[in-house]
């Protein structure tokens, strides 16, 4: 896909969805937009692995127990 051919979108978000997406925009020093892009170059990299049939694990650094995560 070519990045030079932006196009417009309109996105609705619920109150609680905005609020997260100015939450996380904000930690990262990021504009909306961006914020947005990264999570969907995330979901799209985190999908990838998943369709290679691996699995994403979060483990918590002091118990070192691991939670798988589940893609819908």
């Amino acid at each position: 896909m070519n990045d030079t051919g932006k196009r417009t979108m309109t996105l609705n978000l619920t109150a609680r969805e905005m609020e997260a997406l100015e939450v996380l925009a904000s930690k990262k020093d990021l504009s909306k937009t961006a914020t947005l892009r990264l999570a969907l170059r995330l979901l799209q990299a985190v999908d990838a692995k998943v369709q290679m049939g691996q699995k994403l694990y979060v483990e918590d650094e002091r118990t070192k127990d691991k939670s798988e995560l589940i893609l819908i």
